[in-house]
């Protein structure tokens, strides 16, 4: 059975689609574009872009289990363990027993991983926000409005935790 054009899932942008499909597309499309910018711009100093976004979570969200890294990641449990290990050789991270279940291991970030992500980071957060040099700062601002709210409501609707070190709750409500 064909679908018509409007009632199917056609991805090319089409002018007579509504606005908000129109920006659905576009979503879809720049968030793994914008992944691959930044990728662009990792150093060869060993640093992959899973071992960046590993470190990233657990600096967002604090300490986690192996498990649920794994699922966060969308990799298998021999990937993970991986990723771990070279993250721990390299001294970014390290494993403590689950205070409850023996079976768990729980990875938190080291003081070398924090120090590289607050500080290290800054000329790889510099070049890869280099992007947004083409808004003013005022749109700048009103696009990091837009794009909060909408991590608001992803929020709400229990897509996204809500606790995070870079967007907290009363950081989220001063922007509204």
């Amino acid at each position: 059975m064909e679908k018509t054009p409007e009632k199917g899932c056609i991805m090319e942008p089409r002018i007579q689609d509504p606005v908000r499909h129109q920006l659905m597309k576009l979503f879809w499309m720049l968030g793994p574009a914008f992944i691959r910018w930044a990728e662009s711009f990792m150093d060869k100093d060993g640093s992959t872009p899973k071992r960046m976004y590993l470190m990233g979570l657990l600096y967002e969200y604090g300490p986690m289990m192996m498990s649920d890294l794994k699922d966060r990641l969308g990799v298998t449990a021999t990937n993970v363990t991986a990723l771990v290990d070279a993250l721990e050789k390299d001294g970014f991270v390290k494993r403590r027993p689950h205070p409850t279940d023996r079976r768990a291991t729980i990875i938190e970030l080291t003081p070398r991983a924090e120090e590289f992500l607050t500080t290290s980071c800054t000329p790889f957060k510099d070049r890869v926000s280099e992007l947004f040099s083409i808004f003013s700062a005022s749109e700048q601002e009103a696009l990091l409005s837009f794009l909060l709210r909408i991590r608001k409501e992803l929020v709400e609707k229990k897509i996204l935790e809500e606790k995070s070190r870079s967007f907290d709750t009363e950081k989220l409500s001063s922007t509204d």
